[in-house]
């Protein structure tokens, strides 16, 4: 089993959580100025590291808040959790 802190409601089970993808990925100011090519990458593009990965994160079945937190892809090890808004550690 694994145990995801959520900044909230502290270690819960990974079954209570839904993953969000990558982290910091900044909506395109003018989505409609975008190209087909320019939007496909903004939606489907993403970092895909083996090591520290900053993701975001939903608690589905506890306080229902988004955050984001710092994962090893390789090991599945939470290195950092941090509420939305908040800067986080360097992702190394």
């Amino acid at each position: 089993m694994l145990l995801i802190p959520c900044p909230w409601c502290g270690p819960r089970d990974e079954a209570e959580f839904h993953h969000g993808g990558q982290a910091h990925v900044a909506y395109p100011g003018d989505p409609a100025a975008l190209s087909d090519e320019e939007w496909a990458r903004y939606l489907f593009f993403r970092d895909n590291p083996k090591g520290p990965f900053a993701e975001r994160w939903q608690h589905a079945a506890g306080c229902r808040r988004w955050f984001n937190a710092v994962r090893d892809t390789a090991t599945n090890e939470f290195h950092a959790v941090y509420r939305v808004g908040e800067p986080g550690p360097v992702v190394a």
